[in-house]
């Protein structure tokens, strides 16, 4: 799959601005796990997560943010690997940052360049780069 950049869900923007600028305690995952997707999850988090028999969201690192032209920039920092489908996963099109491995916010989303079909004996890859998140 290509490049992939996220946008912020409404959860995320929420606890951003609550957390800076009104002294709303909030605390950070120790994982965050990339979530499958056959629909636009939106910012309201109203998507259609993959359910195949052998799914299960995959964790996911983030190299430290670079600041370019006043634009804080950070990629995924290794390749992740989903398992082998042991059955048909449907058409995949948006991939989800979550704050668990099941359950959890949706932090933040996107579509992927090239849509998918994941069927049985199929395993979905993310190099590592290939997952970025600007915020401007």
């Amino acid at each position: 799959m290509a490049d992939i950049l996220l946008s912020k869900s409404n959860w995320w923007k929420t606890a951003c601005i609550n957390a800076a600028l009104r002294g709303t305690n909030f605390t950070a995952p120790q994982t965050v796990y990339i979530a499958l997707y056959t629909s636009n999850p939106t910012d309201a988090d109203t998507g259609q997560e993959v359910n195949g028999s052998s799914y299960v969201r995959q964790a996911v690192t983030f190299g430290a943010p670079v600041i370019t032209d006043r634009r804080a920039v950070t990629s995924s920092t290794a390749d992740v690997s989903f398992p082998i489908a042991t059955s048909e996963w449907g058409l995949v099109t948006h991939i989800g940052i979550r704050t668990a491995a099941a359950g959890g916010y949706l932090i933040y989303h996107g579509a992927v360049k090239t849509p998918r079909t994941v069927q049985t004996n199929d395993t979905l890859r993310f190099m590592a780069g290939q997952i970025s998140i600007d915020e401007g």
